[in-house]
């Protein structure tokens, strides 16, 4: 009775590690961090073919599948909250505030941020739309500083992969 639940504990956790290592993998794909990616794959693929192989081996016990499918669902989240927690890459931040730009580019230039601000038409008139690219473990502090002097400011963040140039950040 006891190996019942110990192999579908057993294939829960590898898929927990495989499937949390595959989603970050895929994660350094995106950022372009290929050797990375290769490495992770490498331990991705060899914990999920000894999971493959004791399940095989034991299809006939329903909480085995059972514990591969709980694996992989948890596995998705443990891979994105790690993810998270290191915030490879860069994102680029486009800011719109009516009446505040100045003061928020002075604030992100203060914190060694590069600001470019560029001309703009809103369905109200002239705008203008602040761009910044920082390191995404950046972003929480900026969107914290911005949302203090303009809460009502309109803000978009997207992935950014630089191709040339200097990256301004903070220089502590």
């Amino acid at each position: 009775m006891f190996d019942i639940f110990y192999g579908a504990i057993l294939i829960m956790f590898m898929r927990i590690c495989d499937v949390t290592i595959g989603t970050f993998r895929t994660l350094l794909v995106v950022q372009g961090k290929k050797y990375a990616a290769g490495l992770a794959g490498f331990f991705e693929v060899l914990i999920w073919i000894f999971a493959m192989r004791y399940i095989v081996q034991h299809m006939d016990n329903v909480l085995n599948l059972i514990g591969y499918a709980a694996g992989f669902a948890t596995g998705n989240v443990f891979g994105i909250t790690l993810e998270q927690y290191f915030a490879f890459g860069y994102v680029q931040v486009n800011i719109i505030s009516k009446h505040y730009t100045d003061k928020i580019a002075d604030m992100l230039r203060k914190s060694r941020y590069g600001v470019t601000i560029l001309p703009g038409e809103g369905s109200s008139g002239g705008v203008s739309i602040l761009i910044i690219i920082i390191r995404r473990r950046d972003l929480k502090e900026v969107m914290k500083n911005v949302e203090e002097i303009d809460p009502k400011a309109f803000i978009t963040v997207q992935h950014s992969r630089p191709y040339r140039g200097y990256i301004h950040g903070p220089r502590k």
